[in-house]
């Protein structure tokens, strides 16, 4: 065991640790927009509707922040991204939790959401910095089990906390990403290369293939193949959200507190931090695209579940099902999103797919509080109807995204090219 351990985590460098346990330390401490909803309806006296707009605000302000920080982590840098964008979330944060005015809520929220996902493509960006391709997919697999790691431990206190007191809620959750911002300042060096060049990028296996382009978020939305696997992602996103936007509600509604809506997140926390570091292995041989089409059924069918839940055992044993799904995706979409995206635009790719969850915290709250309103149960219906589709996609448009990768590889430049100009690079 001792052994499978060490070529599990072994290999990767001492930057991608310090910016692991960064992320560990935050997402111990992030929890409190996961009750939002609950403080909103229970604290703030908000309906289900307008608590899911107040929190679809937060969705669209990491809407904004995750493309911001693409372009920021692309031309401003890595580290500097990530320093200020967390400190200016822990100083967001701490306003939340004296604010009383819904209007000013819903403000804030919409401002942290932007903070919170302004990190998101720096993080991935570094790392693929840093980690040969190799071993990216160990690093990807680490990073996601240390994401739920926090999350397992932080939902669990939380629930409990929650039951006392919301405003210690914003104030831990301030004072981990006040400690993120400090090892990260403190030990990451900055990962970006730049030159005094400027350089073009190329897109083959599209329309025009081979055609220079000038480098910018353009490029990426305008890249047919990654587009789809971007909106393939979004709807993975859209029933992951359902967790943290819409499921406590429907579990109040059933008249469980928020005690059991913390321990069915720690539960696929927990799952995940026993089960993630063995995914690798299950998967290994399997083409991408099938394993993200049995992840994402699997997710379809734990949250369709759910439209016969009236108790805990049962909202428990939904969550072991689409905590399986989300555990089989990460690692084949971590490795497709750095396999699609050029060099030179590492970070904007990454901004861009990771749109996918901040828009999904929007239209999930947004649209799901008023559909678990009016259509009561039949919105899990619904979200797992959505998900199957979404199956069904990923067996459509993983052949020819795997051609395009082959091309990808076939002309991709010498290492030595895929440095980040410093002239004009973040002008998008």
């Amino acid at each position: 065991m001792r052994g499978w351990l060490r070529e599990t985590a072994g290999g990767l460098p001492a930057t991608y640790w310090y910016l692991w346990t960064g992320l560990l330390i935050n997402r111990v401490g992030a929890f409190a927009m996961l009750f939002l909803s609950l403080y909103l309806t229970g604290s703030r006296g908000a309906s289900e509707g307008l608590a899911g707009l107040v929190v679809g605000a937060y969705g669209a302000g990491g809407a904004v922040g995750v493309l911001l920080g693409g372009v920021l982590a692309d031309g401003w840098g890595r580290r500097a991204t990530l320093v200020w964008s967390h400190l200016a979330a822990a100083i967001g944060m701490l306003v939340l939790a004296f604010a009383n005015d819904l209007a000013t809520i819903a403000v804030l929220a919409a401002l942290i959401g932007v903070m919170h996902s302004m990190p998101g493509p720096a993080f991935v960006a570094a790392i693929i910095d840093v980690v040969p391709e190799e071993r990216r997919s160990r690093a990807f697999n680490l990073q996601f089990w240390a994401f739920n790691l926090g999350m397992a431990a932080a939902s669990f206190l939380a629930g409990l906390l929650a039951e006392t007191s919301f405003l210690a809620l914003f104030l831990v959750d301030a004072g981990a990403t006040l400690a993120t911002t400090v090892l990260i300042a403190w030990k990451v060096p900055e990962t970006l290369r730049r030159t005094t060049g400027r350089r073009a990028t190329r897109t083959p296996g599209n329309a025009g293939a081979g055609t220079a382009r000038r480098p910018g978020l353009v490029t990426a939305l305008t890249d047919r193949t990654f587009m789809v696997f971007v909106g393939l992602t979004f709807v993975l996103a859209v029933l992951t959200t359902q967790t943290s936007t819409i499921m406590p509600l429907a579990m109040r509604a059933d008249g469980l507190s928020a005690t059991s809506y913390g321990i069915v997140v720690a539960l696929g926390g927990g799952l995940i931090v026993l089960g993630q570091l063995f995914v690798p292995r299950l998967i290994d041989g399997y083409r991408k695209h099938l394993v993200l089409s049995a992840s994402t059924a699997l997710l379809a069918l734990g949250f369709g579940a759910l439209a016969l839940a009236d108790h805990l055992p049962v909202y428990l044993a939904a969550s072991v099902v689409w905590t399986v799904g989300s555990m089989l995706a990460a690692p084949p979409n971590a490795e497709i999103n750095a396999e699609l995206a050029p060099a030179v635009l590492r970070a904007r790719y990454q901004s861009v797919f990771y749109l996918t969850f901040p828009a999904a915290a929007f239209v999930a709250p947004a649209l799901g509080g008023v559909s678990l309103q009016h259509l009561g149960d039949w919105h899990w219906v619904i979200v797992g109807g959505l998900g199957l589709a979404a199956a069904l996609g990923h067996l459509l448009a993983g052949p020819p995204r795997e051609r395009r990768v082959a091309v990808l590889r076939t002309a991709a430049p010498p290492a030595s090219s895929a440095i980040v100009s410093t002239a004009g690079a973040a002008s998008d």
